[in-house]
């Protein structure tokens, strides 16, 4: 089998990658960096482009199979800064996409926003059928290529499966970028410096280990059925402090006095996001495996050689 991943030179694309290869598949990366990163695992085909670029997905799409969607231009923080620059930058290539995965009569796994397509929940964990309300430009574009993605399926046949995952977080996940609360935090501990939390304990949140959610991502490409959508997620809640109090016996010796500065609650953060996995596991067999407490010590090893 041939994939194609777009995106792949990210955080989770390189653990993905590494998830896919051990299947015996043979992948290519589509990333708009002009070279490949160094910590890309060996066997994987480099292309650098950008997935808007109409001629170069149709002939990639001649020799691949399938197609996993990572790639996305912003992160909620910046949509909310932006929301033009993320709906322009990311519906119409992607919309773009699904015309020619579907023509071409390929495979497409799309990986949507377990964190924020659902908005405020109403109930604790959340289902794939919860109300869709988001309340951040990132979520809702989000939610709208899904709606696109329905409709391609519908109108033109795309074969499709749509992933909702948690907040990724391990190895890899560069701090200070916007995303990834758990990196940021652990980096500025290290370093001396403050770490921010929006409101006494902060907003909670599900954490899943990102060598979890790439094996979850693979299950749901081979096992998951047609036009459905799956959340992808740990399950269990925490809060920033629960996280930081998590860290803090993790750091001794290598963190300084740890200072945590509270500022006032953000009107884009949802208070509580904790994802139901039960239909994925349901259909693919898929689980967690990772312990929260082991992530977080694979996480402080990589960061402490991380000199970025």
């Amino acid at each position: 089998m041939n994939t194609l991943v777009i995106g792949g030179a990210g955080f989770i694309g390189t653990h993905l990658v590494s998830e896919l290869l051990a299947t015996g598949r043979t992948v290519t990366i589509l990333d708009r960096r002009t070279d490949a990163p160094p910590e890309l695992s060996h066997g994987a085909d480099y292309v650098a482009g950008d997935f808007g670029q109409c001629q170069l997905i149709r002939e990639l799409l001649c020799n691949h199979e399938e197609v996993i969607h990572l790639a996305y231009t912003s992160v909620p923080k910046t949509s909310f800064e932006n929301p033009f620059s993320d709906l322009l930058e990311n519906l119409p290539p992607t919309v773009q996409l699904f015309a020619e995965t579907a023509e071409s009569g390929r495979k497409l796994l799309f990986v949507s926003s377990g964190g924020t397509v659902y908005g405020e929940a109403g109930t604790l964990p959340i289902r794939e059928d919860h109300p869709t309300r988001p309340i951040s430009p990132y979520g809702l574009t989000k939610l709208t290529l899904e709606g696109y993605a329905h409709l391609y399926a519908v109108t033109h046949g795309l074969k499709f499966v749509c992933v909702r995952p948690a907040n990724a977080f391990g190895p890899g996940q560069k701090p200070f970028t916007g995303q990834g609360f758990i990196a940021s935090a652990m980096t500025s501990m290290m370093r001396g410096l403050p770490v921010t939390v929006f409101g006494q304990r902060g907003t909670v949140r599900d954490y899943i280990y990102v060598g979890d959610l790439a094996a979850g991502i693979v299950s749901a490409l081979e096992k998951g059925r047609p036009s459905e959508i799956y959340n992808l997620g740990s399950g269990v809640g925490r809060t920033n402090m629960d996280v930081i109090e998590a860290i803090t016996p993790l750091l001794e010796g290598l963190a300084y006095k740890i200072r945590i500065e509270h500022l006032p609650e953000r009107t884009f953060d949802v208070r509580a996001n904790i994802l139901d996995s039960g239909k994925l596991h349901k259909d693919t067999g898929w689980s967690p495996t990772t312990p929260f407490d082991k992530g977080l010590l694979r996480t402080r090893e990589w960061l402490k050689d991380f000199h970025g």
